[in-house]
């Protein structure tokens, strides 16, 4: 059996200011790289096969932060990046209402969609798992493909908070 964990990255100055990251890559704050120590400790007794990552600074260097004691290497699959929030990107949630009035009727403009976010994420946990038929395997990845992949597997949970770990056997 295949087990895998799924992990937000730690924090960045964007997460504390609430602006939209997306594909725009931001590296972790301070507190996102205590985070990422702390989530290493957390999993030192993991027996880790694999560790897996969105290819965006904050989630490879979570990523290696955590796999480093383990002695693995992190396989980088921009599959498993965060939503293209296209124009979006940078902004905060007030300043996307004030220059894309049409937000606030759900409209995305230039970015990418739930729907291609879940099968791109989706895509990549399938290849993961059929490369590790057995053992533990890390992923480290975003919100939004989180709680594609989570939705996929009808698992129930709240706000995906920084460094959270979801467990999840295949």
């Amino acid at each position: 059996m295949t087990e895998i964990l799924l992990v937000r990255h730690g924090e960045t100055d964007w997460n504390l200011e609430g602006r939209v990251q997306g594909h725009t890559d931001r590296p972790l704050n301070p507190t996102g790289l205590e985070q990422a120590r702390a989530l290493a400790d957390c999993l030192a007794p993991e027996e880790l096969v694999a560790v897996y990552s969105s290819d965006l600074a904050r989630a490879r260097d979570t990523a290696a932060i955590v796999a480093h004691p383990h002695g693995v290497g992190v396989v980088l699959d921009p599959d498993l990046r965060e939503k293209n929030f296209g124009s979006w990107e940078g902004s905060t949630g007030v300043e996307i209402l004030e220059r894309f009035p049409d937000a606030v009727r759900g409209r995305w403009g230039d970015a990418e969609t739930t729907e291609m976010v879940a099968e791109r994420a989706i895509a990549a946990i399938d290849r993961i798992r059929a490369l590790h038929p057995a053992g533990t395997t890390l992923v480290v990845s975003h919100g939004g493909p989180l709680r594609a992949i989570l939705a996929h597997l009808a698992m129930e949970h709240g706000p995906i908070g920084n460094c959270d770990v979801f467990r999840v056997d295949c």
